[in-house]
């Protein structure tokens, strides 16, 4: 060992951008691993190659004992005192070793640990670079394509965009420069797993970051991004000044900015809205372009989970505001993190006239309940129990919380309720079953007409032709024709006097007159 070691060790670490002390300390382990399967040295072994000039020393620590039985592990007292004058029993002293010859398998032994701890450090030093990655924008070259999937090569190491993370429609060949948003970076067997991805929101607002100065300095905030990757996106933008408009600073002067930003996404649509701290206009700037009439926040699922909001729009933004197969209305769901439901405003004035309907009749069945008085109908309807289906469906606890009603009327309350439900369902379904039944005959009647209508008219195209309408046998049907041709042309030959019409007297004569047929003139 002597300085060549050092300037190896060191160009290496260059080369790899591996630190120095992680190769130091691999040489030493891979050494010390070598020399315990060659020469059989003991575990309380160790190395160390001095970092200035190369130099390997090997260093045993012992215990001191009276009377020696390993003297791989142990020292004697006298032996100890020689090296330490303070030594005493059951002391640990560390004590330097003779330098180790190294045969040809304890350095090809050494050199295989070496190279696997280089591998390892390798890796070890891309992780580290790449895990502060997550979340950022990674610029790479496409190295290869496998089965759809797309190895993109960043610095030096291999990242890979699986099918499901590209826009649909976008292919990438070999060569290709691509920029994506790292997902996930994870110590695997063979390196590091660098997962990149250009369908993830994240991409977007990195993307507005990179190319909007105001957001980069801070002055635009990106609060939410939504997308459905290669068609349309919805961003929610803040203001830190009053004096600056967050939509026109990400828009940019006619729409230079967002263009930049939608051309690197595949053409993909996004619409900016300004971040609202309210729920119900943040609901309603995120389904733009659609204008809304009114948003009611309703509370979260029994789970705690989302919070759902009704959004009523004039009819005609209904579908506008749903958008197509949906998409503007889940961008909408996704940007404000809540449940959209959407309805038009003559939907919602048909369920509210169903529920006048309901309530004017749900009154007048309950007032035909035993043991209920104009009082009790009064509380019922104010609790919002004005019909027997929603008794049933807020259940019997619903009727205990009323003034004056005990556990006993409410029971009695809540099973004639039921009793009246089960029996209008019964109904309902024999009416459905009727009227299914009747449906079921009327088509069997149309079939049997129709099937009658093509069985006569299959019996009509078999009858015989009527003879007297045919010509003789062996007549071709255009004969008559040809006959009839050959008799006009001899009439109208030249030469003949007596039949050739005199000038302004139709052919044919005084007969031509009478012919109640008439006759095409050619001028």
């Amino acid at each position: 060992m002597n300085k060549d070691l050092i300037y190896v060790i060191e160009q290496i670490g260059r080369e790899k951008g591996i630190g120095k002390e992680v190769l130091f300390e691999a040489v030493e382990s891979a050494l010390l691993s070598a020399s315990k399967k060659t020469m059989g040295l003991a575990d309380n072994v160790r190395m160390e190659l001095d970092r200035r000039t190369g130099v390997l020393r090997v260093y045993a620590r012992k215990k001191v004992v009276e009377i020696v039985s390993d003297r791989k592990l142990e020292i004697g007292l006298e032996d100890a005192r020689k090296l330490n004058r303070e030594a005493e029993l059951d002391d640990e002293l560390e004590m330097e070793l003779p330098p180790q010859e190294f045969g040809r398998i304890a350095a090809q032994t050494a050199k295989q640990v070496i190279l696997q701890r280089v591998r390892d450090a390798e890796r070890d030093a891309i992780y580290s670079e790449f895990v502060d990655k997550e979340g950022k924008i990674a610029r790479g070259i496409v190295h290869r394509v496998e089965k759809r999937n797309v190895i993109v090569e960043i610095g030096k190491a291999e990242a890979i965009l699986m099918e499901r993370e590209q826009i649909p429609g976008e292919r990438h060949g070999p060569g290709d420069r691509i920029r994506a948003y790292v997902v996930e970076v994870k110590k695997g067997a063979k390196g590091p797993q660098i997962m990149l991805s250009r369908t993830h929101p994240g991409l977007l607002v990195r993307l507005f970051e990179s190319e909007i100065p105001e957001i980069a300095e801070g002055i635009v905030q990106v609060k939410e991004a939504a997308r459905e990757a290669g068609e349309r996106a919805k961003v929610a933008v803040a203001s830190t000044k009053r004096d600056v408009d967050p939509i026109g600073a990400c828009v940019g002067l006619r729409g230079t900015r967002i263009q930049v930003i939608s051309r690197e996404l595949r053409g993909e649509k996004i619409d900016i809205v300004e971040w609202s701290a309210d729920p119900a206009t943040f609901v309603a700037r995120a389904l733009s372009p659609a204008k809304v009439s009114s948003v009611t926040l309703g509370e979260a699922d029994a789970e705690g989970g989302q919070r759902s909001v009704l959004v009523i729009v004039p009819d005609s933004q209904l579908s506008l505001a749903i958008g197509k197969r949906g998409q503007n209305a889940r961008l909408a769901a996704k940007l404000t993190g809540l449940r959209v439901d959407i309805k038009s405003e003559s939907e919602v004035e048909d369920e509210r006239r169903r529920e006048e309907e309901e309530r004017i009749e749900g009154r007048e069945v309950l007032a035909q309940f035993p043991g209920v008085g104009p009082q009790l109908l009064d509380r019922l309807v104010e609790a919002g129990l004005f019909s027997p289906a929603r008794i049933v469906q807020a259940g019997v606890e619903s009727l205990l919380g009323l003034p004056n009603v005990g556990e006993k009327k409410a029971a009695s309350l809540f099973e004639a309720a039921q009793a009246w439900v089960t029996e209008r369902a019964a109904a309902q379904e024999a009416t459905e079953r009727a009227a299914a039944q009747e449906a079921t005959e009327r088509a069997a009647a149309q079939e049997a007409l129709e099937h009658a209508a093509a069985q006569e008219a299959l019996e009509t195209a078999a009858e015989p032709t009527d003879p007297e309408s045919a010509g003789p046998v062996g007549e071709s049907p255009g004969e008559d024709k040809a006959v009839t041709q050959e008799a006009l042309e001899t009439t109208a030959q030249p030469g003949d006097p007596e039949s050739a019409p005199s000038a302004g007297e139709p052919p044919g004569g005084d007969e031509a007159v009478d012919d109640p047929v008439p006759r095409a003139s050619a001028e």
